[in-house]
């Protein structure tokens, strides 16, 4: 079993889409509307600024993906990526998938100037991922995330 990690390319577009929808059903009890997400991906492959998406295959078939997205920091004067979207199919999981990513993405967040570091934001009793991210060496940075969204595009799992 071999696990590559690479840009993700147009080509994974359905992968990612399709992840994302997984992902948030299964760790937020979310619904998202599949146009919606298909169209957020699509603008960050077409506007990187907006984020950029990685993926893992295992022995040539995507496996897992995470997108970073930015955001400055005047206190570091430098940029944080924010490691989102994070998907590994099930049956992938326990195979590392998840750490070749962020091995990945760490590598190059420490080679690209002005980066001051990683940020991912957890759902709280998402246990299994918050093990995982911190063995990867990741800390609890002690922050609770607030929101207002007027997106409309969510919708919990049983509401109608």
């Amino acid at each position: 079993m071999t696990t590559q990690t690479r840009a993700a390319t147009a080509g994974d577009l359905d992968f990612i889409a399709h992840g994302n929808g997984a992902m948030a059903l299964e760790t937020e009890h979310k619904i998202l509307d599949p146009a919606t997400v298909r169209a957020g991906v699509r603008a960050a492959f077409d506007d990187p600024a907006r984020g950029r998406y990685f993926v893992a295959e295992i022995d040539g078939k995507v496996a897992g993906q995470l997108m970073i997205t930015y955001e400055w920091s005047d206190w570091r004067n430098g940029v944080f990526w924010w490691i989102q979207s994070v998907y590994v199919e099930p049956p992938a999981r326990r195979l590392g998938v998840f750490r070749a990513l962020y091995g990945h993405v760490e590598n190059l967040a420490r080679r690209t100037p002005g980066v001051c570091g990683l940020r991912l934001y957890v759902e709280k009793d998402n246990i299994r991922a918050q093990r995982t991210y911190l063995g990867c060496g990741m800390v609890d940075a002690g922050y609770v995330v607030m929101e207002t969204d007027y997106s409309g595009a969510l919708q919990r799992a049983g509401e109608h």
